[in-house]
């Protein structure tokens, strides 16, 4: 009888996860394996909302797989030493994966392959998280695309038209000693913040799959303007479920397909923005494949010589709890604490006040949001931040400044969304809290702090700056 271990990383799920279906179908025992190192995954490990969320998702797989007669074997430890330990341990010949992106994950499944099959094991890795792989998309000069029209239009005539594979089940599922409680990982925080979390989310498949099928009956028949508005649901909310592979790009398309095409054709959603924005995922792995030095550093070396202001710990500190005197800004950051999420439109705001008005280095913000956001993900997260601070691949100019208070105007217009996350405003017309410059002593009264900057004049600082550099 031959053996397979299925090693789980960022493919939670047991629907559509080529790794299990492969390991099942070629093998007569197979043991599904997840191995907690996130010293492998420095400079960039997960970050307290992600930890939170790992916790569960690795729960509920673990439900998954007991209605299945089994368990996730858990281990913490080198990769590399536990892997070899199961090998002993179950008589396994090969170990299959779905393939990691990220730079740290790359160098670590490359090291790990290399070690296992001097060993003698037979190291399968597969494509299971992305329409396709970041290598396999080029210009017609044969290099990375850094512009994403046209990396869309070659993505979108390429899609993989193939049905998402079925749940995978083993012949026969194999146990071994050893395997430890998820709570020994101690990703749960030790004093409980989560509460808005937990009342927010529910990780793992099932999630996503409910989250997906709300989507598909609702929102996604009005995405193109819902999306932009923060106080609805207009978007799916997949984007945890995504990075931590509880659902594929391959099953959304596929779903949202098939219901589209039961519909009338006069009455039928029209897909191409939300697939459009998946796309843009896709591009963030391309670009993170391409350049991986870029989680730390400007895509565009010409900011390297920008004059960001010093760092400023109790201007961050403000930025960070939502205090800094602007309604959409501070909004955005208490739903992010609170949630672990925020609404893409807001994210674009607040990184650029941050980037702009505050005139802060992007990575302070974009190390926040890695601590705090369910969806941290290394490459959709150095997209955003570089994009907004205008140093990115297809980015916005840097003198494209956000304006909180015409963005919530236009997109909040009853301030539902200002007055859900700041419920101390909550009795003031929403005209007021859209030109809160005009009424500082109503805020004042209100106990909000005063604004933690002038809006016109950081904006002509931001300008300044850039012009300086611009004629350099």
């Amino acid at each position: 009888m031959s053996t397979a271990l299925v090693l789980f990383r960022r493919d939670l799920r047991l629907a559509d996860n080529p790794a299990l279906a492969a390991a099942c179908a070629g093998h007569d025992r197979v043991l599904p394996v997840y191995i907690h190192a996130p010293e492998q995954e420095a400079p960039w490990a997960p970050g307290a909302a992600s930890r939170w969320w790992l916790h569960h998702a690795l729960e509920a797989l673990r439900r998954q797989l007991a209605a299945q007669g089994t368990d996730l074997h858990l281990r913490i430890g080198n990769p590399l030493d536990q892997l070899r330990d199961l090998v002993r341990a179950s008589g396994a010949t090969a170990i299959h994966w779905n393939r990691r992106y990220e730079p740290a994950g790359i160098a670590s499944d490359t090291a790990l392959k290399a070690a296992l099959r001097e060993d003698g094991i037979a190291v399968h890795s597969h494509a299971g998280n992305l329409w396709h792989e970041p290598w396999m998309l080029a210009t017609d000069a044969g290099q990375p695309y850094r512009v994403f029209t046209p990396f869309w239009h070659n993505l979108r005539s390429q899609l993989p038209e193939a049905a998402p594979l079925p749940v995978a089940r083993a012949r026969e599922w194999l146990r071994v000693p050893g395997s430890l409680p998820t709570a020994a990982m101690g990703l749960l925080p030790a004093i409980r913040w989560d509460a808005g979390l937990a009342e927010a989310w529910r990780p793992g498949e099932a999630g996503a799959r409910e989250l997906l099928e709300i989507f598909a009956d609702d929102a996604v028949a009005d995405y193109a303007k819902g999306r932009d508005l923060p106080a609805r649901h207009g978007t799916s909310r997949l984007s945890p479920h995504l990075h931590f592979g509880e659902i594929t790009p391959r099953q959304i398309r596929h779903v949202l397909q098939e219901r589209a095409g039961a519909i009338d054709a006069r009455q039928r959603p029209d897909l191409e923005p939300y697939l459009r924005e998946l796309g843009w995922r896709e591009f963030a792995h391309h670009l993170l494949f391409h350049f991986p030095h870029t989680p730390e550093a400007n895509f565009n070396p010409r900011f390297d010589d920008f004059p960001w202001a010093p760092a400023d710990e109790a201007v961050l500190a403000r930025w960070r709890q939502g205090r800094t005197g602007i309604p959409l800004v501070d909004a955005g950051m208490r739903e992010l604490w609170h949630t672990g999420w925020m609404h893409n439109r807001v994210r674009m705001v607040v990184a650029s006040f941050l980037t702009k008005n505050l005139r802060q280095h992007w990575l302070h913000g974009a190390r926040w949001f890695w601590d705090t956001l369910v969806d941290a993900d290394l490459a959709n997260n150095t997209l955003g931040w570089q994009w907004v601070a205008g140093c990115g691949a297809d980015a916005a100019p840097y003198f494209r400044v956000f304006n909180p208070y015409l963005q919530s105007a236009k997109f909040d217009p009853d301030a539902a969304y200002l007055k859900r996350w700041l419920p101390e405003l909550a009795a003031l017309p929403a005209k007021t809290l859209h030109e809160a410059w005009k009424h500082p002593a109503a805020l004042a009264a209100c106990g909000y702090p005063a604004p933690i900057v002038d809006m016109a004049a950081s904006r002509d600082a931001a300008l300044a700056a850039w012009s300086a550099l611009a004629r350099e």
